[in-house]
């Protein structure tokens, strides 16, 4: 077995607690998904009911409740804020990050798990979901412990984290890991590994970790927590598109090009070599990565509904193969050779994004200074890192600028972009104008979007206004007095189709969010 070096370990982990929880506590909880986890969780602190989420008052069936319990159980100690809604997610990934530096170090060697977790940690997708309050980085934790459990044929943790992951996001918690697994025996012609796998008495380990929340539920609940949980929230989402226009079989590459960033230009090259240059005894762990990753893409590529953060589980297993790639290519050149092949894939990102930070500062002008010299970094710090590998050939300098674009990157934009621009993505700043302005009893209609965080901010729940539908114009010709709070774009598409009532004045319009009033 590779040794674990203290020193390493601890650099991975510093780096990850930095890296993730460097402001997540500075920016508003994001609509409409953050606020969702948030305010469920301070429901069942105000409840006293951690059997049975809910949100609004009224039960709510979308996801297990491993989350909630966690947000909850932060908001009891540093109160509902956005650091209590976001610290779980955060501390899943640090978590995560220490997880493929042991396990990569004990598939390969040392460096290669070193330089894996600091893929990872880097990489915009991870740091980003890190700091967000949903479940991804939870799932993502489980999931990826239980398919390094596999590999290393610690078969009863395995099963552990499938329960727990179960309990975290459903059904896929084994489904996910399960499916990889089977599929990298068949390929590898190992099919009677699973004699080993105590495939009996594990599954009843992980239904007597998974199911007694799901028994509960359906005791307390019956068939209504069923159909939508497993028939909606699952199995519709599968098979129906939630969002239409994401229905293209090219959605997650754009995903992986930005998310993987700034890796992505050594991503193609790390594959290659891992079919081509790999020895037999690391072949078999990077075909397991390689599976790993495909079944993902492939998995979500099929399914109808699609959304960014999907893809996650991902991750993992490309920050292995890359930072397998990057230790033998430490060991095996040592300043002999040119890397052509990396210095163009990374060149050619790190164009990308710096031009496109500078000219997204036009889009957005309240940042416009941060992004431009978020794009100037970028270009500069990029040239750094081609000059190095093309000069001094010098994979680990370069593999550190890469590192630190990816810090400079996470720090301008939580630090300086964000804060300024979150009014354009959170009600928070909009509700403080609406509990000071408004008079509090009369009644207000609330776009679907945005009521999530209405709730959590100001405490109302307001009359739901579903968009793309009459909800808006039924409410603006009903004619009584009433608040309004709705997004510009929906409100500019019902303005099209009718004429707006002279009795509606502009409370407050913030970052295109419109308070309205109707006497």
């Amino acid at each position: 077995m590779k040794k674990i070096d203290k020193t390493s370990l601890l650099i991975v982990a510093g780096a990850a607690l930095f890296i993730i929880l460097f402001g997540i506590g500075g920016v508003p909880l994001l609509d409409p998904d953050e606020p969702v986890y948030a305010e469920t969780a301070k429901e069942m602190l105000q409840t006293g009911d951690f059997l049975s989420p809910r949100i609004f008052g009224d039960y709510w069936y979308d996801k297990p409740p491993m989350y909630y319990w966690l947000v909850a159980i932060a908001q009891a100690i540093f109160g509902t804020c956005e650091f209590a809604a976001r610290l779980p997610a955060a501390l899943m990934a640090c978590a995560t990050s220490v997880m493929v530096y042991v396990g990569a170090t004990r598939l390969f060697s040392e460096r290669a798990g070193f330089w894996s977790a600091m893929v990872l940690t880097s990489c915009v997708q991870f740091f980003y979901m890190g700091k967000a309050a949903v479940t991804d980085t939870t799932l993502l934790f489980f999931i990826t412990g239980a398919l390094l459990s596999f590999i290393h044929k610690r078969y009863w943790l395995m099963y552990i984290c499938m329960a727990l992951a179960t309990v975290t996001k459903g059904p896929i918690g084994i489904v996910f890991p399960g499916t990889i697994i089977f599929l990298y025996l068949i390929f590898m012609g190992q099919l009677r590994e699973i004699l080993r796998m105590h495939v009996i008495r594990g599954l009843l380990l992980y239904f007597l970790v998974a199911s007694p929340w799901y028994y509960a539920m359906y005791t307390v609940h019956g068939m209504d927590f069923i159909n939508t949980f497993l028939g909606f929230h699952n199995i519709t989402r599968f098979t129906t598109a939630e969002h239409a226009n994401r229905v293209t079989f090219w959605y997650y590459f754009p995903v992986i090009i930005l998310g993987m960033f700034p890796w992505t230009g050594m991503l193609v090259q790390a594959v290659k070599a891992s079919v081509q240059d790999s020895r037999i005894d690391d072949m078999r762990n990077l075909v397991f990565l390689h599976v790993w990753a495909l079944f993902v893409l492939l998995f979500f590529t099929v399914c109808k509904t699609k959304l960014v953060s999907y893809i996650l589980p991902m991750f993992p297993a490309m920050a292995m193969v890359i930072g397998w790639n990057i230790a033998r290519m430490q060991a095996k050149f040592r300043h002999t050779t040119r890397f052509y092949g990396w210095a163009a894939g990374s060149g050619f990102m790190f164009v990308l994004l710096g031009v496109g930070w500078i000219i997204g500062a036009e889009y957005l002008p309240e940042a416009e200074f941060s992004l431009i010299m978020l794009g100037a970094l970028t270009l500069l710090l990029g040239a750094a890192a081609v000059f190095t590998l093309l000069y001094y050939r010098d994979v680990e300098l370069a593999s550190w600028l890469h590192v630190m674009i990816g810090v400079v990157t996470m720090c301008v934009a939580f630090a300086f972009v964000l804060p300024v621009i979150a009014d354009r993505f959170s009600v928070k700043t909009m509700s403080g104008v609406y509990q000071e302005s408004c008079e509090q009893s009369t009644p207000i209609y609330v776009d679907k979007f945005l009521r999530p965080g209405f709730m959590y901010y100001a405490g109302k729940p307001g009359i739901e206004m579903v968009p793309q539908t009459n909800a808006l114009s039924e409410a603006l010709r009903d004619g009584s007095h009433k608040y309004i709070l709705v997004r510009g774009l929906e409100y500019r598409r019902v303005a099209k189709t009718q004429q707006i009532p002279t009795n509606i004045t502009t409370v407050k319009e913030i970052g295109d969010i419109f308070l309205l009033e109707q006497r």
